[in-house]
């Protein structure tokens, strides 16, 4: 099952450089058109939402000159969270929802993540059956003149996806007297997140509010916490949070500056549903990149860890036939399926704010709920187009390694789907894991 253009979160790729191009968003969208247009004798409809990069503009055009050409009608939302696209793909009832995002990547990078009417990511058969529109002849799915798409602004979107995350928060509760720092990572969020957070009552300093088109991830945000952590410190904030470009991660920061990372998050949330009564199971879904510390605390708990591979899809999807509604990632995407469909930074952090707010106590006692198992992550980029894990070499350094782990430990290497780099993890002994990680990336850098 090889994709050409869709990786395991959408399409995504450098600016100019194949699949990120004008011409494959235009195929997209009219293969994206053709797959949803299931009736005859009513308007279609999608509807698009993009992060701040100054690419969304041309391939948003793009997009749109696509779906209009095969007869579908399109909103466009601007800038608004990823969660936010998929939520209202099912609040306006559109066919499909687009995001222009690369999440977390520097901003020449950019994507484009593709909804169900259910607001939920497509399956893998769907996507194939769009790359197979998209190398297809174009002209089968072209709409006649008179039925060609209309498209309009959506000028009110942000002010709905805010009610709809404020509706996650407890109805009498307030964030009153709590100081928070929130970094928007000068991404999607940039005016709902502290938006939320002030009409909930917060003291607000909001950072990495301003985009340029340029600086979106630059330093800042879930994927760089560091400023965020230092301004917790400055200005002697109760709570840090920071999202990342589209606003489906997030990381946290205590009072002492000490990060928190969705595995974190996640034993929270599951300590705190289970004894409330309001976990649908007795598993949580993460992905093969959590902790072994996280697995230890929930046994404890009399829950059960259920991995899946890497991707918030493939957790959301493991969630939908298991009726697990808790599930996400290390790096911070939070599935809260009562809520939404996908990852929501903001959602999530409302959950952890309540939490905070009811127990009294500072987040540093809070949020440390359990000790992670020693842990070493590296990242190999490598050249587009080369295969570095089928060298005989690199395949040897990862058995040798495995070997000298035995069960002290576990190795993950894997190749990124959503940029050019292998990424090594082990868990165990510290020393062990530091060399068994450093012969694998001598390996893959040789």
């Amino acid at each position: 099952m090889n994709k050409r253009y869709f990786g395991t979160d959408g399409v995504r790729g450098t600016t100019n450089q194949f699949p990120i191009t004008a011409e494959t968003a235009l195929r997209l969208g009219m293969a994206a058109a053709r797959h949803f247009r299931r009736e005859e004798g009513r308007r279609h409809s999608v509807v698009i939402g993009k992060d701040t990069r100054l690419s969304g503009y041309m391939i948003e055009s793009a997009l749109v000159a696509g779906f209009t050409s095969a007869g579908m009608d399109v909103f466009q939302f601007g800038p608004l969270p990823t969660p936010g696209v998929a939520t209202l793909t099912r609040s306006l009832r559109a066919d499909m929802g687009v995001m222009i995002t690369a999440s977390h990547n520097p901003y020449e990078d950019n994507g484009i993540k593709l909804f169900g009417p259910d607001g939920f990511k497509l399956s893998d058969e769907a996507e194939l059956e769009i790359e197979s529109f998209m190398d297809g002849d174009m002209s089968e799915g072209l709409a006649a003149p008179a039925d060609l798409g209309r498209a309009q602004r959506v000028d009110d979107c942000q002010a709905r996806y805010t009610e709809i995350v404020k509706a996650t928060f407890p109805r009498q509760m307030r964030l009153s007297g709590l100081r928070i720092v929130v970094d928007s990572a000068n991404g999607a969020a940039y005016k709902v997140a502290p938006n939320v957070l002030w009409e909930l009552g917060a003291d607000l300093i909001p950072i990495n509010s301003e985009p340029n088109g340029f600086n979106i991830n630059e330093d800042c945000g879930a994927v760089s916490p560091s400023g965020l952590a230092e301004n917790v410190l400055r200005y002697r904030a109760d709570i840090g949070i920071a999202l990342d470009g589209d606003a489906d991660r997030l990381i946290i920061c205590d009072e002492t500056g000490h990060v928190i990372d969705g595995d974190q998050l996640i034993a929270l949330l599951a300590r705190e549903w289970k004894r409330a009564g309001l976990l649908a199971t007795d598993s949580v879904v993460t992905t093969q990149m959590s902790n072994l510390g996280l697995e230890q605390f929930l046994e404890t708990e009399g829950l059960t860890l259920d991995r899946t591979q890497v991707g918030d899809r493939y957790v959301v999807e493991r969630m939908r036939e298991s009726g697990a509604n808790l599930g996400g990632e290390q790096s911070g995407h939070i599935v809260l399926s009562d809520y939404a469909t996908t990852g929501d930074g903001l959602i999530a952090a409302l959950q952890v704010l309540s939490l905070l707010v009811q127990s009294d106590k500072p987040a540093s006692q809070l949020l440390r709920v359990f000790k992670p198992a020693p842990q070493l992550l590296k990242n190999v980029r490598y050249e587009p187009g080369t295969a570095p894990m089928e060298r005989d070499s690199v395949k040897s350094a990862i058995e040798a390694a495995e070997a000298k782990l035995g069960e002290k430990g576990r190795i993950l290497v894997r190749k990124s789907g959503t940029e050019p780099l292998v990424r090594v993890m082990a868990e165990g002994d510290r020393k062990l894991i530091t060399e068994a990680v450093d012969a694998i990336v001598n390996a893959l850098k040789a």
